[in-house]
């Protein structure tokens, strides 16, 4: 009877489908209550340990009571102090002060809630970073594995959206695994100049650890350091300065970055649904899967239209980080507070769900030889004309003479395939062209002719980029894409 109740209370109010569709465990996880409070806790922790190393009145027994109150923790107690003191670091500090009632007296002892806050947020970036960088470079290894096997198999070249010399379906995709590759480069680069914040106090002045220790500089700095290492966080990687909180902009770094993911991941998947719409590629599209509830015939990219969808959600989140950056006054001030318990879980949680459907997509994906070859070799002879005038001119024809000539065939087998749906018979009438009578047209329609070295880059790519990332991710890879719904 509980669980019904729970799962009818569940259902009754808006949850966001970030949490009941498309996020990860891992993701959610990351940026779960559980994990951020045990992470105060454990900050907490090291801060006393710190103290008590560096002379501070702090007892073992008191450490050892702090150390055995990390991960139960009573939500429903911390709510209801909440309620009371509207501050929900003091809340978790009175609750767990309830639990560990020897630690009480020294807990959070010369901090300020942003060391809580804002050192247990860092800590979310970097593994929430990570998360997403290991799935990056599982995307990116299915689309090597799809660029080398299709490398070689010509297919139609679109600009503007409108048939341009051809290129191969592996180089295609080759193009969609260098934007990953770069969002990739964007991630790590995030997470090697990723910063930690430390003790600083409220004004980020360290003036109450220098109380606490009677204007001793050395014993600030060593517990500085001791908080940093207690967190596997380089002390060569502290921010320098800081006001009470992390600078600010580093929030707008941050998401911009997973707005760049989201971009590659949007215009690959955008790419697919326009290949499919052409029949030439497809997403994966299971035995009982339905496309339409009114057309039983439909197979409608319902993934990569997932992933567009929750990428646009994404790109449009710099714009929340990048305020509040610039609107901290002076030391700090809270009215970035609110937004950002949404701006900085939700665009993390929405970039590793799209991770998710690209990484499902890349490794099912289906393409269509036959009708690939079709809708090139309908538009192959047009394609083809450019290298049949430069050939004519060889032979001797004035290059203007045979330019015109080649524009009135054109025209006249473009309109009457468009017109009348008569075959394209453009070659057949410059053949009859006494203009072109010394050409040898036996080759002309040989698509491998015209993508130019698209074969030999992809396979560049795939030994280069590609294998790179494979070779630092390689304990990563070899996962199976999974949906949710």
């Amino acid at each position: 009877l509980c669980q019904l109740t729970a799962v009818k209370m569940s259902n009754e109010y808006f949850r966001s489908p970030l949490e009941t569709r498309w996020g990860s465990k891992e993701m959610r996880s990351i940026f779960g209550a559980q994990r951020k409070v045990e992470c105060w806790r454990k900050l907490w922790l090291a801060l006393a340990k710190g103290e008590k190393e560096l002379g501070l009145p702090i007892t073992d027994e008191q450490i050892a009571d702090l150390e055995e109150h990390i991960t139960d923790i009573d939500f429903d107690a911390a709510a209801k102090y909440e309620k009371e003191l509207r501050h929900d670091v003091m809340a978790h500090v009175h609750t767990l002060g309830d639990a560990a009632t020897k630690a009480r007296p020294i807990i959070h002892l010369g901090a300020t809630s942003q060391f809580v806050n804002c050192n247990s947020e860092l800590l979310q970036i970097r593994d929430a970073l990570n998360l997403v960088s290991v799935k990056l470079a599982r995307v990116i290894d299915a689309l090597g594995s799809f660029c080398s096997q299709w490398a070689n198999e010509p297919c139609l070249g679109f600009t503007h959206l409108q048939p341009a010399q051809p290129t191969t379906v592996g180089k295609r995709a080759a193009t969609w695994a260098q934007d990953l590759w770069l969002a990739l480069e964007e991630v790590e680069f995030r997470l090697a100049t990723l910063r930690f914040r430390g003790i600083r106090g409220a004004t980020g002045t360290q003036a109450s650890f220098m109380q606490l220790f009677d204007n001793d500089e050395d014993k600030v700095n060593k517990l500085d350091a001791y908080v940093c290492q207690a967190f596997d966080w380089p002390v060569d990687k502290r921010f320098p300065v800081c006001g009470q909180t992390y600078p600010r902009v580093l929030d707008g770094q941050i998401v911009s970055t997973l707005a760049v993911v989201a971009a590659a991941i949007h215009k690959m998947c955008t790419d697919i649904r326009l290949l499919a719409s052409w029949r030439e590629v497809e997403e994966p599209f299971e035995k009982n899967q339905i496309g339409s509830s009114a057309m039983p015939f439909k197979r409608n990219p319902m993934r990569c239209e997932r992933a567009c969808g929750l990428t646009k959600f994404v790109m449009a989140q710099p714009q929340a980080p990048l305020s509040m950056a610039a609107t901290q006054w002076m030391e700090r001030t809270l009215d970035d507070s609110a937004c950002r318990r949404m701006s900085l879980p939700e665009p993390f949680i929405a970039t590793d769900a799209a991770l998710d459907v690209c990484l499902n997509v890349c490794q099912g994906l289906v393409v269509w030889p036959q009708v690939v070859r079709s809708n090139l070799m309908t538009e192959l002879p047009f394609l083809a004309s450019e290298n049949i005038l430069m050939e004519a001119a060889k032979n001797g024809v004035d290059r203007q003479d045979g330019h015109e000539a080649i524009r009135k065939h054109s025209h006249e087998a473009a309109a009457a395939w468009k017109l009348r749906g008569e075959k394209v018979d453009l070659l057949e009438k410059l053949k009859q062209d006494d203009l072109f009578k010394d050409l040898d047209f036996s080759d002309t329609l040989d698509p491998s002719k015209y993508v130019g070295r698209a074969p030999q880059q992809t396979r560049e790519f795939v030994a280069g980029p590609v294998e790179e990332v494979r070779g630092r991710y390689r304990a990563h890879l070899n996962v199976q894409g999974q949906l949710n719904v």
